[in-house]
């Protein structure tokens, strides 16, 4: 007799995930409405959420859903037009050593100037926050195991960098010999 295990993880890969601690502008959020979606064909009843890319395009119209790119989405200027309807657009870390996410938030901030929120969602660790709103992230939800005062340590713990970013587009030398004159 087969067995309903098949079943049953089916269902829970497909829940919707909710995450309880966001990093949102800097500041630990009191609460984090949205939920992520990563079932590609049924709309979760648990809204706001963040639904794949096709099943949100395909749901424009509902304004509590909101698109989730999955690390390799290839953006262009097509795309990132659809964006216009929407404040946020989350961004999924199916593995922290999957970089590809930083990739996609510099490219909406600084090829394509999208000026909503960017989220990380997935898994996403403490140690990652600072290079993720520097590539223009601004929300982050931790995976659950990570602290949020961990987190909230990490994402201040520079006060300054050498290099550029979504923010600062002069590195440390420039902004030294400008000030300089």
């Amino acid at each position: 007799m087969p067995s309903n295990s098949n079943t049953q993880n089916d269902a829970t890969a497909f829940a919707p995930v909710h995450v309880d601690h966001l990093i949102a502008d800097g500041e630990l959020a009191p609460e984090n409405a949205w939920c992520v979606s990563y079932d590609d064909e049924a709309l979760p009843e648990q809204r706001p959420a963040f639904v794949p890319l096709a099943l949100w395009q395909a749901n424009q119209d509902d304004i509590e859903l909101a698109p989730l790119l999955a690390s390799n989405t290839e953006l262009t200027a097509e795309l990132v037009q659809q964006f216009s309807t929407t404040d946020t657009v989350a961004v999924d870390f199916p593995a922290f050593t999957d970089g590809r996410g930083y990739t996609i938030a510099r490219l909406l901030r600084e090829r394509y100037g999208y000026t909503g929120e960017i989220r990380a969602v997935g898994d996403v660790l403490v140690d990652q926050l600072d290079y993720m709103r520097r590539c223009g992230f601004t929300a982050m939800a931790l995976r659950d195991d990570q602290h949020p005062d961990d987190a909230m340590r990490a994402l201040n713990a520079f006060s300054v960098r050498y290099q550029t970013d979504v923010e600062e587009r002069q590195a440390l030398f420039e902004r030294r010999l400008t000030a300089g004159e």
